[in-house]
């Protein structure tokens, strides 16, 4: 039953407000500083110095400027890590471009893939809706990169360097969108006036060529064939006529991308643990890589982590971001404000709480390049940004292990430093996943 806020109530909170000690003063402080500055906490400062005993060195880091990409620029750097070593190519990057051409072209395909199998639902309906709000965006997982190099391949980044509409996305994403909507509509009425197969794909293939042509205006002319010129650390001058991106991937890069796996931490009631997830309608190359996640105890999680910072790999990870952090100093810590302190307030939630009622998803990948252990026990992480160096430490950050423990959902780990019994569960259910709802949080996309 309905209750509305009478005079009394009002009159009762003003009384609880008056009552609690120093509510003047805080108000002050927090009207004029705002909430996260009045809260801030100086000993988080003091724990999250950026001393690591496990640490890989990387470089300067990159910057995905005003743009979604950083899925892709943190997979782009996993790789390019191992490059810069081999082949003494310090600063070195792979182009992000090239891999956000085709993510475009293939998340184009794959609306209209989709559009098509949901035609005969009305308009309202959920799947539909979902469907249409984004048609499609920046943001991606560690699979549908994977997805597009194994297509697609790779290429260094003076080869098919950044463009206006890369690095600064709004402009094309909200024109491709407003033109993939038009398209459903198109197909839509096609399916409802029960045309032919045939003439559904044909009307596709016209589209998918007018997409084709925005993004080459856009994003540039993606390259077939290559010649590629660098001089190394030594001076060294070197050319390699001919190149393709698979034969430049395989080269230069040479990973087996089915080595790498998702690992998630989702302790919900509807995700048991050392399962294996994917999530309907997520993807972007249609017949490519499918999204899956194995789902693990936060120790395990994390063990996976250290073990392969331990053998000297970097490792993509997806989390929330925003929460409890300072973009500036580059620190990610619970501790970092006390806003519960400052307002009297209970903001307290639980990892799997936050996930089922919308508190907290997946927002941004970046790459762990280190861990501090004490006594074995992880206590703080070294986190490679793609923000650009003028935050945190030179574009590093600090991430405290109990912000881990809260905002880190999804690392992507090579199987051999699986247990065999993990081993086992990820071949038992590769091709039978659980598969969860579109909307599910662990189909967030990191921008």
């Amino acid at each position: 039953m309905s209750k509305e806020i009478s005079a009394e109530n009002l009159k009762a909170y003003a009384e609880d407000f008056a009552d609690l000690p120093k509510s003047n003063a805080t108000a002050n402080t927090v009207a004029h500083n705002g909430i996260l500055a009045s809260s801030r906490n100086l000993a988080s400062d003091v724990a999250m110095t950026p001393n690591f005993s496990v640490e890989i060195d990387t470089g300067a880091v990159a910057n995905q400027k005003q743009s979604g990409r950083c899925w892709m620029f943190a997979a782009l750097n996993t790789m390019r890590h191992p490059l810069q070593d081999e082949f003494k190519l310090k600063g070195f990057e792979l182009s992000q471009n090239y891999t956000n051409f085709w993510d475009k072209f293939e998340k184009s395909n794959w609306f209209y893939e989709n559009v098509i199998a949901t035609a005969d639902l009305p308009l309202g309906d959920r799947k539909v809706d979902f469907l249409m709000a984004t048609p499609q965006q920046d943001g991606g997982q560690w699979d549908m990169l994977c997805a597009l190099i194994e297509k697609y391949g790779l290429v260094p980044k003076d080869v098919m360097p950044e463009t206006y509409n890369s690095s600064k996305s709004a402009e094309l994403n909200s024109t491709l969108n407003t033109k993939l909507r038009h398209d459903a509509v198109a197909l839509r009425a096609l399916v409802a006036a029960k045309k032919s197969a045939a003439e559904i794909d044909a009307a596709k293939e016209d589209m998918l060529s007018e997409v084709y042509r925005l993004l080459v205006f856009t994003l540039g002319k993606p390259p077939v064939k290559f010649d590629w010129e660098y001089t190394d650390d030594d001076k060294v001058y070197h050319r390699e006529a001919g190149l393709t991106p698979q034969t430049f991937f395989k080269k230069y890069v040479g990973w087996n991308l089915e080595d790498y796996l998702s690992m998630i931490n989702s302790p919900t009631a509807d995700k048991p643990y050392n399962h294996v997830y994917t999530v309907d309608l997520l993807g972007n190359v249609v017949g490519g890589r499918q999204v899956r996640h194995l789902n693990l105890k936060i120790d395990d999680f994390k063990q996976l982590a250290i073990k392969q910072l331990q053998a000297g790999e970097t490792v993509w990870f997806g989390s929330d971001v925003g929460k409890s952090s300072d973009r500036q100093l580059g620190v990610m810590d619970t501790n970092v404000y006390q806003k519960s302190d400052l307002l009297d307030l209970d903001l307290s939630m639980s990892k799997a709480e936050r996930l089922d009622h919308g508190e907290s998803l997946m927002t941004h990948a970046m790459v762990i390049t280190g861990v501090d252990l004490v006594n074995g026990q992880p206590t703080k992480w070294k986190v490679e940004n793609s923000w650009g160096e003028k935050v945190g430490h030179k574009g590093y950050f600090v991430m405290s292990d109990a912000w881990f423990d809260e905002f880190v959902y999804q690392v992507v780990i090579n199987k051999k430093f699986l247990s065999d019994d993990l081993k086992k569960v990820v071949a038992d259910e590769h091709d039978n996943p659980t598969v969860l709802k579109p909307w599910d949080p662990m189909g967030a996309l990191a921008l």
